[in-house]
């Protein structure tokens, strides 16, 4: 019987990538108001740049370990106490500034205030933006009456627990479990461990549903629970879940796939 569901919640619950690539959009257009530019280009080119950036970091085996994104890293507080957030917290401004003025000089624009701008507009218009999936309220007020639910999610504490309090969801939860606070993130064992000790239950008793194969449902099964894979579309080839996971294109099949779980 299943008494517990974790939920991952970038792109299961709330909605993530697709709010990157319009945050993107939406601060490139500040910028071609003052030059003459291709706006979807500088977004594209940001975006790239910001990775490039992200990926020769510092930081970036720790960023890694604990799942934070490059396009994340462009509007995260990083704040907490931790050695790393604070050399992340003192990095992030150069940071997000060189990433825009790359793609601005890729299109011949050397304006180093607007890059600084550009750098601080991002985290306004990507706050500006925080939206959950229209399915996530009904399928956790369906299952919380007889079930323990908990969110297990990847990234810096700060910012997945702001994105849950803007969804309006936090309230459906009994226990929040972000890598960040933990120092590993899924596919980890211990990450789903560490939720199942919060909601008391056992692995056998226990659904994680996600949409990421390798870190929520592959993750899952290495840690003894069972899963459901949220497919919502986005991979552009057909991908077949592991045997015995139940496959569902959004929230609204949730319970029968808990059923099928058993």
């Amino acid at each position: 019987m299943v008494r517990a569901v974790l939920f991952d919640l970038d792109d299961t619950l709330v909605v993530e990538e697709p709010v990157a690539a319009e945050t993107f959009a939406a601060t490139a257009r500040v910028a071609a108001e003052r030059h003459q530019l291709d706006a979807a280009a500088l977004a594209t080119g940001a975006r790239a740049r910001a990775r490039e950036l992200w990926w020769a970091g510092a930081s970036h085996p720790y960023c890694q370990r604990i799942g934070i994104s490059s396009w994340e890293g462009l509007w995260c507080r990083f704040e907490g106490g931790a050695p790393e957030l604070a050399e992340l917290r003192a990095w992030a401004p150069d940071y997000r500034r060189e990433a825009w003025r790359l793609a601005l000089a890729e299109q011949g624009v050397d304006d180093p205030s607007l890059a600084e701008e550009l750098g601080e507009r991002f985290g306004v218009e990507r706050r500006a933006r925080h939206r959950t999936h229209a399915d996530a309220r009904a399928a956790l007020d369906a299952l919380s009456h007889e079930h323990r639910l908990a969110i297990v999610t990847n990234g810096a504490s700060c910012l997945q627990r702001e994105k849950l309090a803007a969804s309006g969801l936090a309230e459906c939860f009994h226990a929040v479990v972000v890598s960040g606070d933990l120092g590993t993130a899924k596919p980890d064992v211990a990450v789903f461990a560490h939720a199942l000790d919060a909601l008391g239950a056992r692995a056998d008793e226990a659904v994680m549903v996600g949409d990421t194969l390798e870190r929520d449902v592959e993750g899952a099964l290495a840690a003894g629970l069972r899963a459901v894979w949220v497919n919502r579309g986005a991979n552009p080839e057909p991908v077949a879940p592991p045997d015995g996971v139940v496959e569902v294109r959004d929230l609204t099949d949730l319970a029968r796939a808990l059923e099928a779980l058993g």
